[in-house]
């Protein structure tokens, strides 16, 4: 009495009087990668080294076996909300939650000039533009060390609303952002 693989697909169990054959089931083909799966190859390269662009990026990926047409990078780009930031050896995507490698927190001093468009406020409520995409970043750096005056900051995809104490804090805020930005006041 037995049972074991003859060769690679049949199965036979030997039973007094009785003999079973079956063949192994067919495991099909492997699993497609997900969107997921493509996400963390994406994060997985950006933490582990400098990419300065979507095609570096999109290079970087065919080599890993990901072959993604740029649209859909963009959108996976946009989804992790990924943002391009200026450091020491250039600029390179980097998460906007800060995890990843060490110099993932970007200061203001060097997210300002790139990322924001327009400042505008009232009373003591105060507007940053960024491009798409890189109001999370902005918002985020901001709350890391945030200017004296202000309450909290809501950031959406290209917007920030500052929440000052008062006009004077909300104008003075203004003005800094306005001269790290290089964005003349608005008249």
């Amino acid at each position: 009495m037995g049972a074991g693989w003859a060769g690679d697909s049949a199965y036979i169990e030997r039973r007094p009087g009785r003999t079973t054959f079956s063949a192994r089931p067919d495991p099909g083909p492997p699993p497609l990668p997900t969107k997921s799966d493509r996400h963390t190859a994406i994060l997985d390269l950006i933490d582990t080294r400098a990419v300065a662009s979507q095609e570096e990026l999109r290079r970087l990926l065919r080599q890993r076996g990901w072959d993604v047409t740029q649209s859909t990078l963009s959108r996976d780009v946009h989804e992790l909300r990924l943002a391009r930031l200026p450091t020491a050896d250039g600029v390179r995507y980097s998460r906007s939650d800060g995890r990843g490698r060490e110099d993932a927190g970007p200061t203001l001093d060097a997210l300002l000039p790139q990322l924001v468009t327009a400042v505008d406020g009232v009373g003591e409520l105060l507007v940053i533009r960024t491009p798409p995409g890189s109001a999370q970043t902005v918002a985020k750096a901001l709350d890391a060390h945030p200017p004296s005056g202000v309450v909290g900051t809501i950031a959406g995809d290209d917007t920030i609303l500052v929440v000052c104490r008062s006009a004077i804090a909300r104008e003075r805020l203004a003005r800094r952002i306005r001269a790290l930005a290089g964005k003349a006041p608005v008249v």
